[in-house]
């Protein structure tokens, strides 16, 4: 146990590729112990990529770039800048109703945080938002994507936990909308505090038929998430298959729909989808080794007795877990998060009562998180490097921000009723 933990600091802290350090901490571990064998732990790295249910995230990481090169972006931005047009920090507005209806299309945080920067960076520098700001909103409120369904985290949760997807995707829905409010307070405060982009009050209200029109436009993007749900419900498909859905859904909906999917917008998201889809599943197969030297030295077991050694109060376990987790997302990619500590951490929510659909939803946000804050949050970086802003600027920007989102998962903590009530009503108690 000790080498493997030396092993994956050190490879961690020289900066080395995160699938690349789990994979030689896992081959060190079986390097150590005599009855241990590098035959097994080939086999389980390639017994890690042999899940059918598996299949759903590489569907939905090419359904999304679909839906990004195919115009359905462009009609959820022009929805976005009508329901914001009054508001106090409008064009910052536009990031925080972006983010909740990309959500049901990305599904990806840092995905979602570099396209609003790249859209809205240069508008928001122009009506003199400060970059730090610029990237703080663009950045946290991608963390929306983490449960509006179909989020990846929920997915690998899923995967990994044996718990229902289709569960999980209903219960992302109420979340969602509620950090969408949290952000959006948060960001007419500090705009108001900062004098930026004050509302325009000549600019007319809109109307019903403005909505509706745009509505018409934007319909079948909003949809989407609406579809997944039911269909998997009444079992019109399974969560696997629903990402073979998304991706015929995407193809019609920008050929024959919007009628902006060309041959070479194709390539452009094939080629993308590819790359996105060759690292997680670098990481995933790299975790097998990994993942089976922590079950050997019983790691579960022996920091489930720390954590019980605390106390046994559910919302102050969980709360513990989550802070556990938020530190460990600060330094470790959100998919490894998900495939080693889920078996850790699940069945002790399960002990004290916990409802895993509920803990899903909580480790899903907290462990995106992580990909926002330093020192090294992938999302942080991309938006700071798409318009030249220093990191420390971000991070004091984005502490309003983190903190109206830790006030939301503490009020989930303590309200579950709020994170399964649509997930009961579809699918039953």
């Amino acid at each position: 146990m000790t080498l493997l933990l030396i092993c994956f600091v050190i490879f961690l802290v020289m900066g080395m590729p995160i699938a690349f350090v789990i994979g030689i901490a896992g081959f060190a571990f079986f390097a150590s112990v005599p009855y241990l064998n590098y035959q097994a732990a080939t086999q389980m790295i390639v017994s890690q990529s042999q899940s059918f249910a598996f299949l759903a995230v590489p569907f939905f990481i090419f359904a999304g770039n679909l839906m990004n090169v195919s115009g359905i972006t462009s009609r959820l931005l022009g929805l976005a800048r009508l329901l914001t047009r009054r508001m106090y920090g409008g064009t910052a507005q536009i990031s925080v109703v972006m983010s909740t209806l990309m959500g049901g299309v990305s599904g990806s945080a840092t995905a979602d945080a570099a396209m609003e920067t790249r859209i809205l960076g240069p508008e928001m520098i122009r009506l003199g938002y400060n970059k730090g700001y610029i990237c703080a909103v663009n950045c946290t409120t991608a963390l929306i994507t983490a449960t509006i369904p179909p989020s990846l985290g929920l997915i690998i949760f899923g995967f990994v936990g044996e718990v229902s997807i289709g569960r999980l995707f209903a219960a992302g829905i109420i979340p969602g909308f509620l950090m969408m409010t949290f952000l959006m307070a948060t960001t007419t405060i500090t705009s108001r505090i900062k004098r930026y982009d004050p509302p325009r009050m000549d600019a007319p209200k809109f109307s019903i038929g403005e909505l509706l029109d745009n509505l018409k436009e934007s319909i079948w993007a909003l949809l989407f998430p609406v579809i997944l749900i039911v269909g998997i419900r009444f079992g019109v498909f399974t969560p696997s298959e629903s990402g073979a859905f998304a991706v015929i859904y995407a193809l019609i909906i920008g050929k024959f729909v919007y009628k902006e999917l060309t041959w070479e917008n194709f390539k452009e998201a094939l080629v993308t989808t590819l790359k996105d889809n060759g690292a997680i599943m670098l990481i995933i197969a790299m975790s097998g080794p990994f993942s089976y030297a922590i079950t050997w030295v019983k790691l579960p077991v022996v920091l489930s007795g720390f954590i019980f050694g605390i106390t046994e109060n559910p919302q102050a376990l969980v709360l513990i877990m989550l802070a556990f987790l938020f530190v460990s997302g600060m330094f470790v990619d959100s998919n490894v998060n998900f495939l080693l500590l889920t078996p850790i951490f699940l069945p002790m929510v399960k002990t004290v009562g916990i409802d895993p659909v509920h803990f899903g939803v909580l480790m899903a946000t907290i462990v995106t998180l992580g990909v926002m804050t330093p020192p090294v949050g992938s999302a942080l970086y991309t938006v700071c490097g798409i318009i030249d802003c220093p990191p420390e600027e971000y991070t004091v920007a984005s502490l309003p921000f983190l903190l109206a989102i830790c006030l939301e998962l503490a009020i989930l903590v303590f309200l579950p009723g709020l994170v399964l009530f649509i997930p009961n009503m579809i699918f039953g108690g």
